[in-house]
């Protein structure tokens, strides 16, 4: 099938598959699923302009889908979400000051793509370790509940902040925290969207559970309700200059549609610690993936 705006001829078939497989792992881990997602399109041979649109326009279409359905299982803290992405925006065009600055100094390419393997490494690990604790306390103890945290310390401490006004979120089970807590969660993790060129799902899932204690299942859903604003935000600024196929996201909507939904309804048979251990191996593949980019000198993506 040929994609005129793109230049380029796809098996549709192809572009219903990578939807669906990125639709699963967004409705399940709460993530766009560009790390996957645009590498696919690039090896198709999408322009890099057409790609970076194009996923946008797709990851907001299925995280409409994905953020719904969580909605129904009563996974979306609404109230969170809107002031967590009052900070994200505020984050993103900071992070992309700092590209800027970096820019000038020269080797940009080297600092952001050290900084996101490090950063993505060190979510990977912590969640990793935090999430297999979690899981044997459960078994050792007999609990019988659906998420656990195995490390509380730092949550305690932000919510240990008392700097008014204290804001409460029935929907995440949280009596009392500092509006500025939740603002600059927001905010650390717009600067590290902005500034490492991501969407933020890496990021902003492990900062709502161990920053701010949202459950993991409600975490995973909000992030999802953000990302429809964030890539929706996006896909606009990217089809004013000529960058989204809107053809080839339909088609990849078409498989993402379906498995947004498949992802989302599948939270609701893993615990908490189960759905974070899983998540852990996902920053794993996106530094690898960056690690191969460095040492190809960006080529394949």
């Amino acid at each position: 099938m040929e994609f005129p705006i793109a230049g380029v001829t796809i098996n549709p078939l192809v572009l219903i598959a990578i939807g669906f497989l990125v639709g699963i792992l967004g409705g399940f881990f709460g993530v766009g699923g560009g790390f996957l997602a645009g590498p696919f399109l690039f090896w198709t041979g999408v322009p890099v302009n057409i790609v970076v649109g194009t996923d946008l326009a797709h990851m907001t279409g299925k995280s409409i889908v994905a953020s719904n359905r969580h909605r129904t299982l009563g996974h979306v803290d609404l109230k969170l979400g809107v002031i967590m992405i009052l900070g994200t925006v505020t984050g993103v065009e900071l992070g992309a000051q700092l590209i800027e600055l970096f820019e000038e100094m020269g080797n940009v390419d080297l600092i952001v793509g050290i900084s996101y393997v490090i950063i993505l490494l060190v979510i990977s690990a912590f969640t990793a370790w935090e999430s297999i604790r979690a899981i044997r306390m459960i078994r050792s103890e007999s609990l019988d509940v659906k998420d656990v945290l195995a490390f509380q310390n730092i949550t305690k401490r932000m919510h240990g902040i008392k700097l008014w006004p204290m804001v409460s979120f029935p929907g995440s089970g949280i009596l009392s925290v500092s509006l500025w807590v939740v603002l600059g969660v927001g905010l650390l993790s717009g600067v590290l969207a902005g500034f490492l060129g991501v969407g933020g799902g890496f990021l902003r899932m492990p900062l709502l559970v161990y920053l701010i204690g949202v459950p993991t299942h409600v975490a995973v859903g909000t992030d999802l309700f953000e990302i429809v604003f964030s890539s929706g935000y996006g896909t606009i600024t990217h089809a004013l200059k000529g960058n989204v196929d809107i053809f080839i996201a339909l088609v990849m909507h078409t498989g993402a549609a379906i498995g947004a939904q498949i992802g989302a309804v599948s939270t609701r048979f893993f615990a908490g610690p189960r759905i974070r251990l899983l998540f852990s191996a996902l920053p794993l593949i996106g530094a690898i993936l960056v690690i191969i980019r460095l040492i190809s000198g960006g080529e394949g993506i």
